[in-house]
């Protein structure tokens, strides 16, 4: 569904120029439900904007479900955006009419495409669990209720990529963990792609991978171990919980053969005083020593 290659983004203002992608590699399989996460300033907006065809690379390659995003003109890209991928705000602003109800929110997406609206409005609505408030404006519904009718929007033109930024954000962790539910029973029933953005940790218990960008690039990923599902029953026989060892976690090894060591890895006296390290095959590994003579494990 999505291959990013030697991705970069640069942004020029005046006489300052910021990198905010640095040859970013990723790629995401038809169907997958995955997180991105990082520091502010780590580059993941940017891409979720890139993806999104809100924003267009300064190099590399970039393709979505198999469009090629850099050789699109402005005309390919309205299409893009209207036809083949939603938007799920943290800001509801972005997402929602104020003084139309629910159901007149959803409808306005399918109306530009000239479909039978209502319907389709209803059908979607009871999809993210609405069907009760249909005909409620934006003020008579909780945080979580008008997150859900933006979900419910962003699905109105059947798009086969999701993109959500930060879309728990602004809500209670009861709230948060009903709309990324919703998020999987979504990618389980219809199958569509669902990328998102976040900070909120609680967010690697329910989705399949996690990708870590740091300082424009990918540095790790954390894939999970087991389904969804079977996990839950587990922690529910047992009682427990157990988020350190849902997932298991890998370092990024770039085409270059460069990797980001994580930072508590680094921690250790004997790599503070160097930006060097001795690298060593053994035994089928590999393995950093310190730039000292001596092997320092």
């Amino acid at each position: 569904m999505i291959h990013c290659e030697g991705l970069v983004k640069i942004y020029k203002s005046a006489d300052l120029e910021v990198v905010a992608l640095q040859g970013l590699d990723l790629r995401v399989e038809q169907g997958e439900l995955m997180a991105i996460i990082g520091n502010s300033g780590s580059g993941k907006s940017t891409l979720l904007n890139m993806l999104g065809g809100l924003d267009k690379p300064s190099a590399g390659k970039l393709t979505v479900d198999g469009k090629d995003l850099l050789t699109f003109r402005e005309k390919n890209l309205v299409k893009y955006k209207r036809e083949s991928v939603g938007f799920v705000w943290q800001n509801n602003a972005r997402n929602l009419i104020p003084y139309l109800t629910a159901l007149e929110n959803v409808e306005l997406p399918i109306l530009l495409r000239g479909k039978r609206r209502k319907a389709r409005a209803l059908e979607l609505l009871d999809a993210v669990g609405l069907s009760h408030r249909v005909m409620n404006r934006l003020s008579e519904l909780s945080g979580g209720e008008q997150q859900r009718v933006a979900i419910a929007i962003a699905l109105a033109n059947e798009p086969r990529l999701l993109l959500a930024d930060e879309p728990t954000g602004s809500l209670d962790t009861s709230t948060s963990n009903q709309v990324l539910d919703l998020f999987r029973t979504l990618n389980r029933t219809i199958g569509i792609t669902i990328v998102i953005v976040t900070h909120d940790p609680m967010l690697a218990r329910k989705v399949d991978r996690v990708v870590q960008i740091r300082d424009g690039k990918t540095s790790a990923e954390m894939i999970r171990k087991a389904y969804y599902s079977d996990e839950l029953a587990e922690l529910a026989a047992e009682s427990v919980q157990k988020e350190a060892e849902s997932h298991i976690e890998y370092a990024v090894l770039d085409r270059a053969g460069r990797l980001q060591i994580p930072a508590g890895y680094l921690d250790n006296d004997s790599f503070k005083d160097s930006n060097k390290v001795r690298v060593e095959m053994e035994d089928g590994r590999i393995v950093l020593y310190p730039s000292e003579n001596r092997k320092t494990s």
